[in-house]
């Protein structure tokens, strides 16, 4: 009879397991992209609004406000890649990007700001 124990620990081996990624983190992933896109139509909706029944300054407004919308959909496109592809190889998150949505309403902030400043600065 052996004297060593029944279960004996190493360091060296590790024992790989199957990771089960439910469906609702991919049901997650889509409803965040459409909530990203509803966003982009309603920001290109108030810019098509500016580009048609506004003078110079809700034209120009209407560009940068367009340019925005534009920065946000290929940003939600790029980020739903990336987590459903981080999904698909079972990797365990995070799946929270801190920068992206900063970025993207400093943006937003600058075009509104352009937007007053451009109106309060015009001649009438």
């Amino acid at each position: 009879m052996s004297t060593q124990p029944l279960l004996q620990r190493t360091a060296t081996k590790r024992i790989a397991l199957p990771v089960r990624v439910e469906p609702k983190v991919s049901f997650a992933n889509e409803r965040t992209f459409l909530s990203w896109l509803h966003f982009t139509v309603v920001l290109g909706g108030l810019a098509v609004g500016l580009l048609n029944f506004g003078d110079k300054v809700g034209k120009i407004s209407a560009g940068m406000f367009s340019v925005v919308a534009m920065g946000i959909m290929v940003y939600a496109l790029y980020t739903y890649h990336w987590r459903a592809n981080s999904i698909r190889k079972g990797g365990r998150g995070p799946y929270d990007d801190r920068f992206g949505p900063t970025v993207l309403c400093l943006a937003l902030l600058l075009a509104v700001v352009a937007n007053f400043i451009l109106r309060f600065t015009e001649d009438p």
